[in-house]
Order: C-alpha cells, then sequence, then structure tokens
C-alpha cells in the first residue's frame, strides 16, 4: 500500500475521496463526543472542570503521535530521498504544534483550579513545552532555506534528533516525581477512569485521530499542487 501510494499521481487519486471521507467520520465522532462529554456527570473532587479532560488529553496525545508521524516521514524523505514523504513531514507540523498549544492551553485551564497554578516547570509540562518548541523550531528552519531539498534534509534531522523528547513526553510521570498526575488508561492492571468518562474520552480521541488525518491529506495535497505550480511557472518562464 506504501509503496503503491509512493507515486504522486496514484496518492492525488487516492486522497481525493479518502480526504473527505475522514473529515466526515471526524465530524460525527466529535459530535457524539461532545454530546457524551456535557452528559457526563460531574466529578466528586473536580466538579464540571472534569470535561476539559475530554479535550485536553487526545490533544495531548496527538501532540505526540504527530510527531512521530512527522519524525517517520521525515526518516522515509531522508533515506529515500522521496519528495512526497518530505511534503508529507512539511504537512504535519503546523498540525502537531496547534494539537500540543491545545493541550498545553487546556492543560493549563486545568491546572488552575486542580493545582492553583497555571504553570509549573512540572516534567511532563516542561517536556510538552519542549515538544511545541521542536514544532517551531523544524517549521522555521525548513522556511529559512530556499532550497527545498536541503530544507527538507535540514528539518529532517532536526525532526529525527527530536525524538528523543518523545519517551520523555510519555514517562515524564514515572521516571521523575512530577505535579502531573500519572498514567491512568494504559496502565497495568487497567484503567483507573470510570467507563462514564472512558467512553467519551476514547470517541474524542478517534475525533482528534481521523481530524488528523483529514487534515493532513489536504495540506499535503497542496502541497503537491504548490511544487506542481511552481513546477509549471518555470517551463513557462523557460
Amino acid at each position: 500500500m506504501f509503496g503503491y501510494l509512493a507515486n504522486p499521481a496514484r496518492f492525488m487519486a487516492f486522497s481525493r475521496w479518502l480526504a473527505p471521507a475522514l473529515g466526515v467520520v471526524a465530524a460525527v465522532l466529535l459530535a457524539l463526543g461532545l454530546v457524551l462529554s456535557f452528559a457526563a456527570p460531574d466529578d466528586y473532587q473536580q466538579g464540571a472542570t472534569v470535561r476539559i479532560m475530554f479535550v485536553h488529553v487526545p490533544a495531548a496525545f496527538m501532540a505526540s503521535f504527530v510527531y512521530v508521524c512527522l519524525a517517520g516521514a521525515s526518516l522515509v524523505g531522508l533515506i529515500f530521498r522521496h519528495s512526497l514523504a518530505d511534503l508529507a513531514a512539511k504537512a504535519a507540523a503546523p498540525l502537531g504544534a496547534a494539537f500540543t498549544a491545545l493541550a498545553l492551553a487546556t492543560g493549563s485551564l486545568w491546572g488552575k483550579p486542580m493545582w492553583g497554578t497555571w504553570w509549573a516547570w512540572d516534567a511532563r509540562m516542561t517536556s510538552v513545552l519542549v515538544l511545541f518548541l521542536l514544532y517551531l523550531g523544524y517549521m522555521a528552519l525548513h522556511a529559512a532555506i530556499d532550497d527545498e531539498q536541503k530544507a527538507a534534509r535540514a528539518a529532517a534531522i532536526l525532526a529525527l534528533v527530536g525524538v528523543v523528547n518523545i519517551p520523555i513526553v510519555k514517562f515524564s510521570v514515572d521516571w521523575w516525581n512530577t505535579l502531573h498526575q500519572g498514567e491512568s488508561i494504559f496502565r497495568a492492571g487497567g484503567s483507573t477512569l470510570s467507563p462514564v468518562y472512558l467512553w467519551p474520552l476514547g470517541v474524542m480521541s478517534f475525533a482528534y485521530a481521523f481530524l488528523f488525518g483529514a487534515l493532513w491529506l489536504v495540506r499535503i495535497r497542496a502541497e503537491v499542487w504548490k511544487r506542481r505550480a511552481g513546477a509549471a511557472a518555470l517551463r513557462m518562464a523557460a
């Protein structure tokens, strides 16, 4: 499948219908997730603020997941010099930055009533901030180099170096004593969340994932069209 879609023409034909299909699924799941989120009862400790979880946790998960996608595409582009992989990495960066910014913002909103502070230099929060800076650094480096191939290679190296931060984000609550709570979903012995919170959280997580898939394909398609337009302009100028 990946070899088949590596051809830009086949990718454009395949993504023409897949992107809107993923968008429709994302919209349906997002609507369902919001209904379930507002229907969930207030927590006995957190009250109504527990509903921030349904926005924050999926955003935090997607922040790391998108970076893994970016790094994977960067690795393929770096090794095989494949232009479509380079475009996929470039297209993922703004989406990952948006998810990370949302995770930081909602985490701050959630932290104020729970911890009494908007921000603390906690291991989890700091590592997510570093992740956000990596996204910004990737985009800035890509934009700073005029040559597309050189920009893609330099940004790919930065993306691969930044992968070391992903396990730090994941395991920071286990490796250090942190203000941030530990793992409550994917943990030995099963989730500690009640099903009334776990179901909305799961639906919202899938909604975010499908939304990313749809937007990623749209952004890759835009990059392909942009490159084709540039090539056509050069041919006309010649």
